[in-house]
């Protein structure tokens, strides 16, 4: 029977970002591909550590129990540049920590985001800079996880989820104002627009998804008054009164929500994140990520003209 990704919450995942690597990584670096091939069939059942997306990723899925399992509202699907052979492992780690993902794309030394469109991804998560940037140049959402201190918490039930706005949700083209006439030329353009909503940014379509899965949250929780909604999302821009309206606004006209926002108006992004605490949470600028990934599971999205200066 055919299996229809259409509807579902789709995420593509690299084992990179899902496992920690690190030693593959330097065998590969310091050995080569071959080296790097018999490692990984010589370990081929020595399970793999989790890594920086592993508690994302864990908790998404988790959501599926509001599901018919034959129609789960969500679905994560390994991306890889390994051939099927050294990708063994990844799946057999997958099974031994109990993660329900059954489809995988192995490429041998190939990207595999071309593919997203085919299998309906809103997101491709990779600890591979380098794939993320020509995923995103090729037009596809994508975002780089970058290396964390967090230990997780297993008993945390929640998947709480954060998002910068310009860049992120939707285009640079406010940053491109910004970035060339200054802090009162962008206010001024925001407020002169403040009813006409953005373009979309990468990851407008996953939010769009998160929103899905919310409904559904809220649709159990009037059939079991007990049932308290898992899924929380929050808006954390470094906008301020008055750029802020053209934000809530631009959500609104998109028919998407947050739980939270906060309008930061340049106030450190890192000290809001370890209060907020979320598990994961996308930016497009590397200098606000420096501050939050110790801390924070934080995704550099490379979208826009921020990120054109530094490629």
């Amino acid at each position: 029977m055919k299996y229809d990704l259409s509807g579902r919450l789709v995420v593509g995942i690299a084992s990179s970002a899902l496992f920690d690597l690190t030693e593959c990584d330097a065998v590969f670096r310091e050995r080569g591909e071959a080296a790097y091939r018999t490692c990984q069939e010589d370990h081929v059942d020595d399970v793999l550590e989790k890594g920086v997306a592993f508690p994302f990723v864990r908790r998404l899925l988790s959501l599926n129990d509001l599901a018919d399992p034959s129609d789960p509202l969500v679905e994560v699907i390994i991306l890889s540049r390994n051939d099927p052979d050294t990708g063994l492992r990844v799946m057999r780690s997958i099974a031994a920590h109990g993660l329900h993902i059954s489809r995988a794309v192995f490429r041998q030394g190939r990207p595999s985001h071309r593919f997203m469109p085919a299998l309906n991804m809103s997101l491709f998560l990779s600890a591979n800079g380098s794939d993320v940037r020509e995923a995103m140049a090729d037009g596809m959402p994508a975002g780089h996880v970058l290396n964390t201190d967090r230990v997780d918490d297993d008993t945390d039930r929640e998947l709480r989820i954060a998002f910068d706005f310009d860049g992120v949700l939707a285009d640079d083209s406010s940053e491109r104002i910004y970035q060339t006439g200054g802090i009162d030329e962008f206010r001024a353009h925001e407020v002169l627009n403040a009813t006409t909503p953005h373009d979309p940014g990468p990851l407008r379509e996953f939010l769009a998804g998160v929103n899905r899965i919310q409904r559904r949250e809220e649709e159990e929780r009037r059939k079991v008054p007990s049932y308290r909604p898992r899924l929380r999302v929050s808006l954390v821009t470094a906008r301020d009164a008055p750029a802020h309206e053209r934000a809530v606004r631009s959500l609104k006209q998109w028919g998407l929500r947050v739980n939270d926002a906060f309008f930061l108006g340049g106030v450190d992004k890192a000290a809001v994140m370890r209060a907020l605490d979320p598990h994961i949470f996308f930016d497009d600028q590397v200098a606000h990520l420096n501050g939050t990934a110790p801390a924070t599971p934080s995704v550099h999205v490379p979208f826009g003209i921020v990120n054109a200066r530094v490629a």
